[in-house]
């Protein structure tokens, strides 16, 4: 299947048109574009312009405010509650990372949720915000879609609820953290499904509990945790602390946006910013999160593994090759791109090259 390549500004500048046609303000839509963008860059394939059409459906459906007034709703010095008044998810996290991360320089930690958002993207966007300040970030989010039951259960229950940290370094590559509570992402198994291929063993399995593979039968079965059970525990733990704790959709409450494009979906997300200096001095801690990171480097390998990587290296390499070569996008894709350009009346994207 070839694939072909396309700029990083080709597709920020496809995206903010696709958002100013569809009644965003041009200030929002750059950020929209911005974060989508950068979800692709860094390889998060499942979220960022693949995304585009599911969102147009919603936002054409009324079912996400165009000019949210977000604000907060409660606040002491170390934490908030934001209300993202069913605006998209990009904006109100983007909004709530910096409130953390203004508060955590004034107190050495924030904890801040949000009600009232919609999907976001991938989890590292905003966990990675607080390393231009020297600072760790944990994100964790309600999926926007039930996939997975009670370990033993049958009734979908809870979501892939994924979680993010991000770890400064001196000289290494930072350690970043991106990962559902789900083997999988069900980012992952539409995409597969619109490439035409199959899903590995592991990721998904019928109610009868045997392997699920074909990713257009996901609605017969669910998605696996990671762990077994602990990851049943992980997903339900992360979805409380991200959605009944900020007043947001949890459990039964949660919108399958997949299959409802008009409702709101009360997403819930929480954005925690540490600053490692509040608790020493921030080059020391560098320096020994740059040590622990050789160390492991350096450990011995077993039999037929040649490098042993650290969190957060392949999608900085990913980056690395994006910016020069440009992000690939599949034919399927593509095609689907194109329809949507005619529909809004904006200019198709212009590929780089094909491989």
């Amino acid at each position: 299947m070839t694939h072909s390549r396309f700029k990083l500004p080709e597709l920020e500048r496809f995206i903010e048109d696709a958002m100013v046609a569809l009644g965003f303000p041009k200030k929002d839509s750059h950020v929209i574009a911005q974060l989508m963008t950068q979800a692709d860059l860094q390889g998060s394939d499942g979220h960022g312009i693949f995304r585009l059409a599911p969102y147009t459906k919603r936002i054409q459906a009324g079912a996400i405010n165009l000019h949210p007034q977000i604000k907060i709703l409660k606040e002491k010095p170390a934490m908030a509650l934001v209300d993202g008044d069913n605006g998209m998810g990009h904006l109100v996290m983007k909004y709530a990372t910096e409130l953390a991360i203004q508060k955590a320089k004034n107190t050495g930690i924030a904890w801040v949720g949000s009600q009232y958002s919609n999907h976001a993207g991938p989890a590292s966007l905003y966990a990675k915000m607080a390393l231009e300040h020297d600072m760790l970030g944990l994100y964790f989010a309600v999926g926007n879609a039930n996939h997975l039951p009670a370990w033993g259960g049958l009734d979908m229950l809870l979501s892939t609820n994924p979680i993010a940290a991000a770890i400064p370094t001196l000289r290494e590559i930072p350690i970043v953290l991106d990962m559902a509570t789900t083997v999988a992402a069900y980012g992952k198994v539409k995409a597969k499904a619109q490439n035409g291929e199959m899903m590995p063993e592991g990721w998904m399995v019928d109610q009868e509990g045997k392997p699920l593979l074909d990713p257009n039968q996901s609605d017969k079965g669910f998605l696996l945790p990671i762990g077994g059970y602990k990851g049943y525990g992980l997903s339900m733990i992360v979805g409380i602390l991200a959605g009944a704790l900020n007043g947001a959709a949890m459990g039964r409450d949660v919108i399958d946006f997949n299959k409802d494009a008009s409702s709101v979906t009360n997403t819930g997300q929480a954005i925690v910013i540490i600053d490692p200096d509040a608790f020493g001095d921030i080059q020391v801690f560098k320096q020994q999160i740059d040590q622990f990171i050789q160390d492991i480097k350096a450990s011995r390998k077993m039999p037929g593994v040649e490098r042993i990587w650290l969190p957060g290296e392949q999608s900085h390499l990913k980056k690395l090759d994006h910016l020069q070569f440009g992000v690939a996008l599949s034919p399927a894709l593509i095609e689907q791109l194109g329809q949507l350009a005619q529909a809004l009346s904006i200019s198709p994207l212009k590929a780089a090259s094909s491989h």
